[in-house]
């Protein structure tokens, strides 16, 4: 039988329904970034795992499951695809190349994928369906500002400067998605906001686990 949680105005949401599809989806594109790392030249191979891409695929699905289901299938999704990719990618390093090397990073990237996931999930959802504007710029603000920290860090740390031109392009392109102008304005207020503490905070954790 097959377990279903009733949610409000969307009906009924069925667990595998909300899970399966958005697993398998991680799965293929965690491959495809993998593969990408090949294809792309010079440092555009970056771009195939970054995490604001593969950020951007866990707002896509929030965004998509709270249209048919309810936010808890939102970040319940951004949670599976999230996993699913960081299981497509270090599975795909494994059986296809030469191995993935040392386990620390896969579990690294899964447990952030504990965090990501739900987070733009959620995000994707706000924006999607949000009913406060509060909500819609919050969540269009924090798939903009994972893209201007990684705009940051191509220009400042690497020295990619196309690159960062293109992540900086969509961290001001994102916030137009809002419904008015005002609410356009906060959300670009607020990636910056975002982009320039991730930057400050996250980057240099990751950095530190990594030296």
């Amino acid at each position: 039988m097959t377990t279903r949680v009733r949610s409000g105005a969307a009906g009924a949401v069925s667990w595998p329904g909300m899970t399966v599809a958005p697993l398998a989806a991680g799965l293929g594109i965690g491959v495809l970034t993998n593969l990408a790392q090949g294809w792309l030249p010079g440092s555009w191979n970056q771009v195939a795992n970054s995490g604001a891409v593969w950020s951007l695929a866990a707002f896509v699905v929030g965004a998509l499951l709270v249209a048919r289901w309810s936010v808890t299938a939102a970040v319940v999704g951004g949670l599976a695809v999230e996993c699913g990719l960081v299981i497509g990618y270090y599975g795909f390093a494994e059986v296809g190349r030469d191995g993935m090397g040392d386990p620390f990073w896969p579990l690294v990237w899964l447990v952030m994928a504990f965090v990501a996931g739900p987070l733009f999930g959620w995000a994707g959802a706000s924006w999607r369906r949000g009913g406060r504007v509060r909500a819609r710029v919050v969540g269009l603000a924090a798939l903009a500002g994972v893209f201007g920290m990684e705009a940051a860090h191509y220009a400042w740390n690497l020295g990619y400067a196309a690159n960062a031109w293109a992540f900086g392009a969509v961290a001001v392109l994102v916030p137009l998605l809002g419904r008015t102008h005002r609410e356009r304005a906060w959300a670009l207020a607020a990636a910056c906001a975002l982009a320039l503490t991730a930057f400050a905070v996250v980057l240099p954790v990751l950095g530190g686990l990594s030296a």
